[in-house]
């Protein structure tokens, strides 16, 4: 998969040092993975949570952290759409960020 807006992950690690070898792991196993539809993410992150519109919700760092990307199964692109603690998640719309 592509990953688009790494540098939204690498501004909040920067800022969250403890989060950063999780959200490295998560970015390496993004790329190499082969998603074709949601099923395939849940088999291998099965507390994730599964938005319309072709979002998804990864808990990161033993769901210390929020990450909620959109992704376009058909081009294998991943969109970071949202970093951030569950504080932070709890105030936005993650159906429309």
């Amino acid at each position: 998969m592509r990953v688009i807006a790494v540098k939204a992950l690498q501004q909040f690690w920067k800022t969250h040092a403890d989060v950063e070898q999780s959200l490295k792991a998560w970015y390496k196993e993004a790329v190499e993975a082969d998603w074709q539809e949601l099923n395939d993410i849940k088999k291998r992150y099965p507390s994730a949570d599964i938005l319309p519109g072709n979002r998804v919700v990864f808990n990161i760092k033993g769901n210390q952290y929020r990450l909620i990307v959109k992704i376009h199964y058909n081009r294998s692109i991943v969109f970071v759409r949202f970093i951030g603690t569950h504080a932070e998640y709890d105030k936005i719309d993650a159906l429309t960020i």
